[in-house]
C-alpha cells in the first residue's frame, strides 16, 4: 500500500474512529517453522553466543535456512541487488529474522515466497532488487555522508554538531546491518556499490581523544555513544568508556545507541552486561546523570516477549529510560496504523518511549524508503491524540547542516519540485566563523516519484542538463 493510498484509506471502523486501539499480547514467533531451525532448543534461542554464530550473512545461509518455502526468483531478486545497489551487507541475527512473515504457515515448496516480498521487516533489513526504485533509484543530491557527520568530527568518530551535544562512534560494526543505515559510508563491511571508509586510529587512542575533547570543552553536556551500535563493543570496554565519561563533571546526559535491544535482545539479557549496566548505572545516578538506552524498532511484529524482557532487565538495572527512534520508510511503517501499532506495542509491550521517527536520509539507492516532508506531515497529524503526549512520537527530517526538526518547522516549501527550506538557530562546529550560518535557508529534497507531473518533468530536465556538461 502507497502512503497516499494507506492516508486516503483512514476512516472510521467499529469504535468510531479511524484508529481501533486494541491491546495485543506480545508473541515470539515459532522460529521452527523454518527448516534450518527445526531443532533449535529454546535454550539455544535464549542464548547471546547461539544467536551471534547463527546470523544469516549471505545468500547461501539464507536458502539453509528457508529451505525450499522461498522460490529461486526471491534468491536471484536478493543476488542482483546484493551485486548492484545494496550500501550495506547481509547480517541478520535470527532474532530479527523470526519476524519476518511471522504469521505465515510453511507449506509446500514457495509457500512463504509473497509474505517474504511484502513483509515490512524484510523489506528494510534485505533489500531485493525489485524493491528499488527504477527512475530515480538514488536522488541527484544523495550522498555518502548525507549529514556530514565527518565534517565535524572534533576527534575521529566525534561528531560535534550541535552546541550542546556529542554523538560518539566507538566503533564501525553493528550485530545486524539495516539496508537504510544512514552511516552507510563507514559501518559494515564493503559491498560491491560501496567501499567503506576505516577508522585510522586504534579504538584506544581514538576514544582518549573523544575523552580529552569533552575534558577540553564543558559546553558540552550530552552524548550518544553510539557506532556501529554498542553492543558489539566487549562489555569490559564499554564500561570502562562509560566511566571515564561520567568523570566528566558537565555530562549530564548519556545515551546508550542500540538496535541489538531488539534485534540482538539476547545480548542485553546476559549477566556480565546486566551486572555491570547496574554498576554504570548506580555511578550515573549518584552523580545525577540520567543515563538512557536508545533503540531503533521501525515495526510492531519486531516487538516480542524477548524484547520486553530486555527493556525490563535494563531498567532494573537503573536504566532511567529506554526510547525508540524509528525510521520512516515507506513499505515498512508510513501508515498511521502502522506506526500506531508500533507506538502501543513499544508502550503497552515493553514500556519503551516511542520517541522520533526520522525521515529516511538522502543515502544513496534509498529513494523506494524516503517519503515526501508533505506526507511526513500528514502522518504527523494523523497520529496526534491516540498516545499520551509524553509518549508521542515527533516525525523529524534530519536537514544536512541544521540538524533535527520537526517536519512542521520548515520555512518554505515548493511542493512541485519537492525542496523545502529550513533554518536554524545554532552553528555547528564548523561554522564558528561563518556570519550567515544563522540567517541562510538550508534546502532538503523529498523524493522525486512522489512530485507531480511537472515536479518529475523538471528535475528529468535538471539531470539532462548535468549530464551534458559532463
Amino acid at each position: 500500500m502507497s502512503i497516499e493510498t494507506s492516508i486516503a484509506s483512514l476512516v472510521e471502523g467499529e469504535t468510531g474512529q479511524p484508529y481501533p486501539y486494541r491491546r495485543v499480547e506480545l508473541v515470539e514467533p515459532d522460529w521452527t517453522r523454518f527448516p534450518g531451525w527445526r531443532d533449535v532448543t529454546a535454550t539455544e534461542w535464549e542464548s547471546a553466543q547461539w544467536q551471534r554464530s547463527h546470523c544469516v550473512k549471505n545468500l547461501r545461509q539464507l536458502r539453509e535456512l528457508l529451505g525450499d518455502l522461498v522460490d529461486d526468483r526471491f534468491f536471484a531478486d536478493l543476488q542482483r541487488d546484493q551485486a548492484e545497489r545494496a550500501t550495506m551487507s547481509m547480517l541478520v541475527p535470527p532474532q530479527m529474522m523470526n519476524t519476518m512473515a511471522p504469521h505465515g504457515t510453511p507449506g509446500g515448496p514457495g509457500s512463504l515466497t509473497e509474505a517474504f516480498y511484502a513483509d515490512p521487516v524484510r523489506h528494510y533489513m534485505i533489500p531485493v532488487f525489485s524493491d528499488r526504485r527504477t527512475d530515480w533509484h538514488s536522488h541527484p543530491y544523495s550522498s555518502r555522508d548525507s549529514l556530514h557527520e565527518h565534517d565535524m568530527w572534533a576527534a575521529e568518530g566525534l561528531t560535534h554538531r550541535y552546541p550542546t551535544k556529542v554523538l560518539a562512534e566507538l566503533l564501525p560494526t553493528c550485530p545486524q546491518y539495516c539496508g537504510h543505515c544512514t552511516r552507510m559510508d563507514l559501518v559494515g563491511n564493503s559491498t560491491p556499490s560501496v567501499d567503506k571508509l576505516k577508522f585510522l586510529g586504534k579504538p584506544v587512542d581514538r576514544h582518549a581523544e573523544m575523552l580529552d575533547y569533552l575534558r577540553r570543552n564543558p559546553g558540552v553536556r550530552d552524548v550518544v555513544v553510539s557506532g556501529g551500535d554498542v553492543a558489539n563493543m566487549p562489555w569490559a570496554r564499554l564500561e570502562e568508556f562509560l566511566t571515564r565519561l561520567l568523570e566528566n563533571e558537565n555530562i549530564r546526559d548519556i545515551r546508550l545507541a542500540t538496535k541489538a535491544l531488539m534485534g540482538l535482545p539476547q545480548h542485553w539479557l546476559q549477566d556480565d552486561v546486566v551486572e555491570g549496566m547496574s554498576r554504570v548505572a548506580a555511578t550515573a545516578r549518584a552523580r545525577g546523570v540520567s543515563l538512557a538506552i536508545h533503540t531503533h524498532v521501525n515495526h510492531a511484529n519486531s516487538v516480542t516477549p524477548l524484547v520486553a524482557r530486555a527493556a525490563r532487565a535494563m531498567f532494573d538495572a537503573g536504566v532511567r529510560d529506554v526510547r525508540n527512534q524509528g525510521v520512516l520508510l515507506d513499505g515498512v511503517n508510513a501508515d498511521p496504523h502502522a506506526l500506531l501499532d508500533l507506538c502501543f506495542r513499544l508502550l503497552d509491550g515493553a514500556q519503551i518511549l516511542p520517541y522520533y521517527f526520522y525521515l529516511c536520509d538522502m543515502i544513496p539507492a534509498a529513494e523506494h524508503w524516503r517519503v515526501s516532508v508533505a506526507d511526513a506531515q500528514r502522518l504527523q497529524h494523523h497520529i496526534m491524540g491516540y498516545l499520551p503526549g509524553f509518549a508521542t512520537p515527533r516525525i523529524v527530517c534530519d536537514v544536512p547542516f541544521v540538524g533535527k526538526r520537526w517536519v512542521h518547522q520548515l520555512s518554505s516549501y515548493d511542493e512541485v519540485r519537492g525542496i523545502s527550506y529550513w533554518t536554524k538557530n545554532y552553528r555547528t562546529s564548523i561554522e564558528a566563523n561563518d556570519p550567515e550560518a544563522l540567517t541562510r535557508t538550508y534546502e532538503y529534497y523529498d523524493p522525486i516519484h512522489t512530485l507531480p507531473p511537472e515536479g518529475r518533468a523538471w528535475w528529468a530536465s535538471q539531470a539532462q542538463e548535468a549530464a551534458q556538461r559532463v
